[in-house]
């Protein structure tokens, strides 16, 4: 008969199972807490979702619908802003809120300095969609369900203290994982400039003292200087990382958007460079046909001109923010309607659409003869709605922000309204907030709109 020898381990060794170290199940070589870093390098990810929306591109009327027509009629609808808040925010707030910040990525004030940039230019972009919405209590997570929401004129003067100070907190050194610029502390320094410049064009209208000094601050600081400084996020040709509208027209086979009418208009009769890029030739005529935004009936995608190929390839970028951007920011302050910088207005216009025209085709060839197309050849007596018109053809693709630049100046003038509806002033806040935070919200409503929270009321900045 064999003899069977059991060893009981723990007691040969001389220890019990409650006498192992506490991290004898964690691998160094799999950390299980993100990095600084890591969660900004998180919330980077969610940059092209700012751009990359069908919605947006219909408030600026680029696209219009060729087959399910419905959201470009405008209806009455809410719009979450959840997502925002629980994903990109969230990251960014954790970094701001880490004592455990690691300096072996890189300074630890960058780290910060990059968050708050990056912060800032959420809480922008959100506030200038819905309006008014929770800032200083947000992102509080179990502490506070029901944050109050803030005014938009108080929102944009915190956020200009913010890029402020996120520019005061820069020192030399790079960090790592940085995937919009590598780390280079010099671009996001440029960028935190640059969009305090634009947030302070945005006031224009409402607060023109406050709008020039800011925008001159943030100039003589030092903002975008060519298009290797642009806020850009560069798609991958792979699955994980792709092009929003290559998963929608590539991946699913949805035809759905053609360049509008009014689009293909102000381009096709000048030989805009840009428009072979924008969009297709038919494929019925072999031309650039525009497509009547929210037309209903006589809709397809055969005799369009259908999103660009180069526009929806899998690893196309999204372009947020521009050195254009900035040069037509210059130009209108430059002219005598505003008069807030020295400078030759016609020649930062005409800078903007060649470095446009440079950004989208990769060449200025066909810049200097486009510039002197009659309407586009800067006309003094025109020149905010030159101006704005040729920043609205050089927003493609980021509708939002074409959108608001629209509700500011109001230029260009060519908006339809489907079926008598016009376009909108806002988007409407997330229905579940009138239960989740019922109080905060009917205030937020009440205080600017008179209690309607419709998407035809307008915003702080845009009386």
């Amino acid at each position: 008969m064999k003899k069977i020898y059991i060893i009981v381990l723990s007691a040969f060794l001389g220890v019990s199972c409650s006498d192992f170290d506490e991290d004898i199940n964690q691998n160094p070589n799999l950390p299980n807490q993100a990095s600084g870093t890591q969660l900004i390098a998180q919330a980077q990810l969610s940059l092209p979702g700012l751009s990359s929306s069908p919605q947006g591109e219909f408030m600026a009327q680029y696209l219009a619908e060729t087959q399910y027509v419905g959201a470009s009629l405008y209806p009455e609808q809410s719009t979450s802003f959840y997502g925002w808040y629980y994903g990109p925010l969230a990251d960014l707030e954790a970094v701001l809120n880490s004592e455990e910040l690691n300096g072996n990525d890189g300074p630890i004030n960058n780290q910060i300095a990059v968050a708050k940039i990056l912060k800032a230019y959420y809480f922008w972009n959100i506030t200038d969609r819905w309006g008014d919405v929770p800032y200083n209590e947000a992102l509080q997570g179990v502490d506070n369900f029901t944050p109050v929401y803030d005014s938009q004129e108080f929102i944009y003067e915190d956020l200009f203290a913010e890029l402020k100070e996120a520019v005061d907190l820069i020192e030399s050194g790079s960090i790592a994982n940085d995937i919009i610029y590598n780390g280079d502390m010099g671009k996001w320094r440029k960028l935190a400039n640059s969009i305090r410049m634009l947030m302070a064009l945005r006031l224009s209208e409402v607060a023109p003292a406050i709008a020039e000094e800011e925008f001159n601050d943030a100039m003589e600081d030092g903002v975008l200087e060519s298009n290797d400084d642009n806020l850009v996020f560069q798609h991958l040709a792979e699955a994980n990382n792709q092009n929003y509208w290559f998963g929608q027209i590539v991946n699913q086979n949805r035809e759905w958007w053609a360049l509008t009418e009014n689009l293909v208009a102000e381009m096709e009769p000048v030989d805009d460079p840009r428009l072979p890029v924008y969009g297709n030739l038919t494929r019925s005529s072999g031309e650039y046909i525009g497509l009547l935004f929210g037309e209903e009936e006589n809709i397809g995608t055969e005799e369009y001109s259908l999103l660009g190929d180069a526009i929806y390839a899998q690893d196309a970028p999204v372009q947020l923010l521009t050195y254009a951007q900035i040069l037509f920011a210059m130009a209108e302050a430059a002219t005598p309607e505003r008069s807030w910088i020295a400078g030759d207005a016609a020649s930062y216009y005409e800078m903007a659409v060649e470095q446009s025209i440079l950004q989208w085709t990769g060449s200025t060839d066909g810049a200097a003869e486009f510039l002197e197309q009659p309407g586009v050849t800067y006309d003094a007596s025109m020149a905010i709605e030159q101006i704005s018109t040729q920043r609205w053809v050089h927003l493609f693709m980021f509708g939002y922000e074409a959108w608001s630049e629209w509700r500011r100046t109001g230029y260009p003038d060519i908006m339809v309204s489907p079926n008598g509806v016009a376009v909108p002033l806002r988007l409407s806040y997330p229905d579940n907030e009138a239960f989740n935070n019922e109080t905060n919200y009917n205030d937020a409503v009440q205080r600017q709109f008179g209690g309607d929270d419709s998407i035809h009321e307008s915003l702080w900045w845009d009386q």
